[in-house]
């Protein structure tokens, strides 16, 4: 019994022969060891998204909450930015007192990147309340001041002569320099 098969039929029989050895030479070769590499780093990016999304919350939840701080404290910010002028001083919260003179002490040194200076303060009042009125325009002032106790009221007459020490802290100008550099880039 002789087969016979033509020609085209044999062709055609071979080239199917070689192209599904070479699936499956490509599937076990290749593409079963990728499809595990595959699921293993799948599994990685799922994790680092999940991270990224944490961190991202993160972020944003943190941004708010600086936005808001600085929002609410804009007025103590610029403060710290402002720089100290006596004679400024002097003139704003003159109206407290029949006379009112700074002498700067000393320049008492860096605190934390803060420029510290002490004033000794003189000033000749008529009541007691005029000295807070003028504590509470200090602190709605353009600047940080901090006023020292002990407080020395001596009466003279009918005036009363006031001595106290304030430290008025002031951003250090080269601090916000590099700041501002490390912004630019």
């Amino acid at each position: 019994m002789k087969i016979s098969i033509s020609r085209h039929y044999l062709y055609i029989l071979l080239i199917s022969i070689f192209l599904f050895s070479f699936v499956l030479i490509f599937s076990f070769g290749l593409l079963i060891p990728e499809g595990k590499e595959y699921r293993v780093k799948r599994v990685e990016v799922k994790k680092a998204t999940q991270e990224l999304i944490k961190y991202q919350n993160f972020h944003d939840e943190t941004l708010e909450t600086l936005k808001d701080l600085q929002s609410k404290n804009r007025h103590i910010i610029s403060a710290f930015e402002a720089t100290f002028n006596p004679q400024r001083f002097e003139k704003q919260h003159k109206s407290y007192f029949s006379s009112l003179s700074l002498s700067k002490i000393s320049h008492v040194g860096e605190e934390e990147g803060f420029s510290l200076y002490e004033v000794n303060t003189t000033s000749k009042i008529s009541s007691p309340t005029n000295f807070y009125d003028f504590l509470d325009a200090v602190n709605k002032s353009d600047y940080i001041i901090k006023v020292n106790f002990p407080i020395d009221f001596v009466r003279s007459g009918e005036m009363i002569k006031s001595s106290f020490t304030m430290e008025v802290y002031k951003n250090r100008s080269d601090k916000n320099a590099t700041a501002s550099k490390s912004e630019a880039k």
